[in-house]
């Protein structure tokens, strides 16, 4: 069973930047598919990206694409969100999670079995 715990989150200005952080423990990073998600107050927990355990596909929800990009370092036992062009619609609570089943590349929360405890994003006008 892997931990995840994420960190990176704080308060920015529209137009900027944050690289939120996924360290896992417990098992290597490298046995999973990875997947981020978020969930803004009132909605939905919603896809952002997701990465195959090699590192070499990505997938990103159409809100995101061109802003954010996925990335991970197995050595490292970590994986990345890189957000730019920050907007107030991106505020939210950021959850990674992963996916044992490491040749998929879903956007299913459900599909994921593990989940780190989340770290919040706020974005101002």
């Amino acid at each position: 069973q892997v931990q995840l715990v994420e960190s990176g989150g704080g308060l920015v200005q529209a137009g900027g930047s944050l690289r939120l952080s996924c360290a896992a423990s417990g098992r290597a990073l490298s046995a999973y598919a990875m997947g981020w998600f978020r969930q803004a107050p009132g909605k939905e927990r919603e896809f952002v990206a997701t990465i195959r355990r090699s590192g070499g596909s990505t997938d990103y929800a159409d809100s995101v694409k061109g802003r954010f990009t996925i990335s991970r370092d197995n050595a490292k036992n970590t994986v990345y969100l890189q957000m730019n062009s920050l907007k107030p619609e991106d505020t939210a609570v950021y959850y990674c999670a992963a996916d044992p089943r490491w040749y998929r590349q879903s956007r299913m929360s459900s599909d994921y079995d593990y989940w780190g405890q989340g770290t919040q994003v706020t974005v101002s006008s």
